[in-house]
């Protein structure tokens, strides 16, 4: 089986009591059954503290806060349960965090989480680079659809390309352009060449004035986490340029999720989900890593919010392809 991880995956380290923006901080955790009967079994004061804030909601297990940050959060940034039982005694979330693993059985893709402050500082900045590939053992008959990933595969790379190799912001347009083009393949339609120069002509012809107070709009009707998130939404400060680490989100973006599209073949949507992203993290301006860090806690980190924004890519007016052509192709 092969797996595939970002050049700068094994450069990532927890930077624990340093870290800006702690994941200890404003979120429940889920904990995996395991964890969790680890954690009601556990003898002394721990064992007390952990059980006064495991709680059962749905049939899953969750951590409550105490007040805004995690119950075993202590004052230096640490926490009580890796100080006092390790790291492997955390559960699955707590251990795994910010990294991914997506595997599709045959193959496994790993990435790092924009979400966490040291891993967004290694997406937005690291140098582009190949991904480093290596066989490892076991693997799975895979579920999906073979033609389907396929495609999907094959066009990531060409989308990987149109980011690298022309200029922001009309290498965004481009990728939204491109993504109807697989979309329609993915539908059925019969194979024709993606013609780049003839695709930016015609999407200008398309744009319309961008909207982005209604863009914050569709996100302040989404779960807030934050009040700084609430805020930056109700007033923004001026728009930033953009910046080489907008095509870095981007490319991030594609890398997570074009292939996830395989399980319900809806690629134009999560490209409008990952370019809406880069629009408004830029018209929020101010700094480019923690506005897209924060974006990535209040959108990326909550299933509902990106349920909805994926519904709201084919009916809100704020993210039309017209408005977001007029932000990208001017």
């Amino acid at each position: 089986m092969v797996l595939t991880k970002p050049a700068y995956y094994d450069a990532f380290a927890c930077l624990a009591g340093d870290c800006p923006d702690s994941c200890c901080h404003q979120w429940d955790v889920q904990v995996d059954p395991a964890a969790a009967a680890r954690y009601q079994a556990l003898p002394g004061a721990l064992g007390d503290r952990l059980r006064q804030f495991l709680y059962r909601e749905d049939g899953a297990w969750y951590l409550a806060l105490d007040g805004d940050r995690c119950p075993l959060w202590q004052a230096d940034g640490l926490c009580q349960i890796q100080r006092q039982l390790g790291h492997e005694a955390l559960c699955a979330v707590c251990r795994n965090f910010p990294r991914l693993r997506h595997d599709y059985g045959d193959f496994v893709e790993l990435g790092l989480e924009l979400s966490c402050p040291e891993a967004a500082r290694l997406i937005l900045t690291a140098p582009a680079a190949p991904p480093v590939q290596a066989q490892v053992p076991g693997g799975d008959v895979p579920e999906y659809d073979r033609e389907a990933m396929l495609l999907l595969r094959k066009t990531r790379q060409t989308a990987l390309a149109l980011l690298r190799d022309h200029p922001l912001p009309q290498a965004l347009g481009l990728l939204l352009l491109y993504a109807h083009h697989v979309q329609h393949l993915l539908d059925g339609a019969a194979w024709v060449p993606f013609q780049e120069e003839a695709a930016v002509a015609f999407g200008k012809t398309l744009a319309e004035p961008p909207d982005p107070a209604g863009l914050r709009r569709v996100c302040l009707g989404l779960e807030i986490l934050t009040d700084r998130w609430r805020h930056l939404l109700e007033a923004p400060p001026d728009p930033g340029p953009w910046l080489p680490g907008h095509r870095a989100m981007a490319r991030y973006g594609v890398e997570r999720y074009w292939l996830q599209a395989v399980s319900d073949y809806d690629l134009a949507g999560r490209v409008k989900l990952i370019l809406s992203g880069c629009v408004l993290v830029r018209d929020l301006g101010g700094d480019l890593l923690s506005t897209a860090q924060l974006w990535s806690k209040e959108i990326e980190n909550c299933a509902d919010n990106v349920e909805a924004l994926l519904d709201a890519a084919y009916h809100h007016p704020a993210l039309t392809d017209a408005r977001l052509l007029g932000a990208l192709l001017p």
